[in-house]
């Protein structure tokens, strides 16, 4: 690992104005993804900026009727809370679903939004990867893709988003909080937060440089049977190859977000006017545009099926 200064900061400003005025800085919290991009030296800031301090650790109702959650709130606490296991169901079943408790221990709600891909050539700095060093190509066009994305990328990248909280906030249709260095906020529906590829992979969000989130907003519940179904090579702390996030109300309708297929969580809202007509149909819509490899194909049958399971679930 690499040398780096730190500081903590008093305020969520004086935060993002020091990471603002330093290209090369970071922010840090739980750090279970930024510090093993440091040893691996494929992140290597030379400034961190400690936000633990700020106090933007607390899971509070909002007028509207939603909750509004801190972006330091803990994966475990926020899985945990009465609220969102009552009336978020698909939320909680995300986070319990990611990683191992030791990290839900410490990850944080924004750190789980901005972590970075688990693609292999991303993390393997012997191998060319445009999201890692841009311009350097993409050994995964003609590499093993068996885990990577079949719908979303571009031919500078296919690697995918590998959270589950991100999906299930995609289907509720949660919005990110932000402030800037001049102390300005915005809010930014979660639909526009995460970027595809394009020609410019290794800007994974819409963030502005400097800009620290500061919570997720949920709206008011949606009602209905919230189901996360989570399909990977193990049975713990494995990313997935296929996730599903599905609320499905009694007649049938409903939303649907997949995980493990895109750079991004991916959610079709036409493909949720085909819900009632079942999980063959969904598919089909959401996945028109897939260009799938020869390794990773199976996925959109993996996809279909396991829709197919959550709709079974639902209805019993």
């Amino acid at each position: 690992m690499k040398s780096f200064t730190y500081e903590r900061p008093g305020d969520p400003a004086q935060a993002a104005a020091a990471v603002a005025a330093n290209p090369n800085a970071k922010f840090i919290a739980g750090g279970t993804n930024l510090l093993d991009l440091m040893k691996l030296q494929i992140e290597t800031p030379t400034h961190l900026v400690d936000v633990n301090g700020l106090g933007l650790d607390r899971i509070e109702a909002t007028p509207e009727g939603g909750l509004r959650v801190g972006a330091l709130v803990r994966n475990t606490d926020l899985a945990a809370d009465p609220r969102v296991r009552k009336d978020y169901g698909v939320l909680s079943r995300a986070l319990l679903a990611g990683a191992s408790g030791q990290l839900r221990n410490k990850a944080t709600t924004a750190g789980n939004l901005l972590q970075r891909t688990r693609c292999p050539y991303f993390y393997d700095t012997a191998q060319a990867c445009n999201k890692r060093q841009p311009g350097s190509g993409c050994s995964a066009l003609d590499g093993v893709s068996r885990q990577l994305a079949v719908i979303g990328a571009s031919e500078a990248c296919i690697a995918t988003h590998p959270g589950d909280m991100a999906v299930a906030m995609r289907v509720l249709d949660a919005t990110v909080e932000t402030i800037d260095a001049k102390g300005g906020s915005r809010t930014i529906p979660i639909a526009e937060f995460h970027r595809l590829p394009g020609d410019r992979p290794e800007v994974d969000t819409t963030l502005k440089a400097g800009e620290l989130i500061t919570g997720v907003t949920l709206p008011k519940p949606l009602g209905g049977t919230q189901i996360y179904r989570k399909v990977r090579d193990r049975a713990s702390y494995a990313y997935a190859l296929v996730s599903v996030a599905a609320v499905v109300q009694p007649d049938g309708s409903g939303r649907v977000a997949f995980g493990g297929v895109a750079p991004k969580p991916w959610r079709d809202a036409a493909a949720e006017d085909e819900l009632v007509r079942g999980a063959k149909a969904v598919t089909a819509r959401a996945f028109a545009g897939a260009k799938p490899t020869h390794d990773n194909a199976y996925k959109l049958t993996l996809a279909e099926r396991t829709l197919a399971a959550v709709l079974i679930d639902a209805r019993a």
